[in-house]
């Protein structure tokens, strides 16, 4: 998880507006707000290395609750179109979602089902698609 997470700080762009890392505080209110526990890595991500901007995949944030990528928003639009409500969105791509489930297992969900592809980890998914994927 470290290396994972020095590899995205490392590749992070500079830009006008920076992304903050949301305080456990702000993890509680998510929480609270889709009435889900966050897996553990999820957490991590959040916690240390949300702020990153890399590439065209915008994985959800959760210390501006105005943000695009602010995770109640998106993983409620997701549940609102179909979308397991046992699942928490991770990263919104148009009307398909990767999505994390109680275990820790990403998913792609899409056209109202899940694909065969899934990633045993958020950090495997972070290696495999976020890192992989520049633009």
């Amino acid at each position: 998880m470290h290396d994972i997470i020095e590899q995205l700080q490392e590749r992070s762009e500079t830009v006008p507006v920076p992304l903050e890392l949301p305080t456990f505080e702000q993890l509680v209110e998510v929480e609270e707000q889709i009435l889900i526990s966050l897996p553990r890595e999820l957490k991590e991500y959040l916690l240390y290395a949300s702020d990153v901007i890399y590439g065209t995949i915008e994985p959800v944030t959760a210390s501006d609750p105005y943000s695009h990528t602010y995770l109640p928003e998106v993983t409620c639009y997701a549940w609102s179109i179909g979308m397991p409500r046992d699942m928490i969105a991770i990263c919104q791509q148009g009307d398909a979602f990767y999505c994390i489930d109680q275990d820790g297992q990403v998913h792609f969900w899409k056209n109202g089902g899940f694909t065969d592809i899934y990633w045993e980890s958020f950090w495997e998914w972070v290696e495999e698609i976020w890192l992989k994927i520049k633009y």
